[in-house]
């Protein structure tokens, strides 16, 4: 099983996972940060999850993933794995 933590995958210049990061740090909730643009490895586990492309921004926790989700989206995600109050 992978790490049981939220991570989000994405770039300072992408207004997407800005929105996402603004997102999850207003409603109080415990991410990763990664910029998949400055750190190799954090690009390669992206990659992986799309056949070799690079996507963003992606919310991992677990085996799950979302490829760049809408808040709505984003929130029945968190709900089902009870991150969100």
């Amino acid at each position: 099983m992978k790490d049981k933590r939220l991570h989000l995958y994405g770039a300072d210049w992408c207004l997407k996972s800005t929105h996402l990061r603004n997102y999850l740090q207003s409603e109080w909730i415990e991410f990763d940060d990664f910029n998949v643009e400055l750190d190799s490895d954090a690009a390669a586990r992206v990659r992986r999850l799309y056949n070799g492309n690079l996507k963003f921004p992606t919310i991992t926790y677990g085996d799950e993933f979302l490829k760049n989700p809408s808040i709505s989206v984003l929130e029945e995600f968190l709900e089902k794995h009870s991150l969100k109050d």
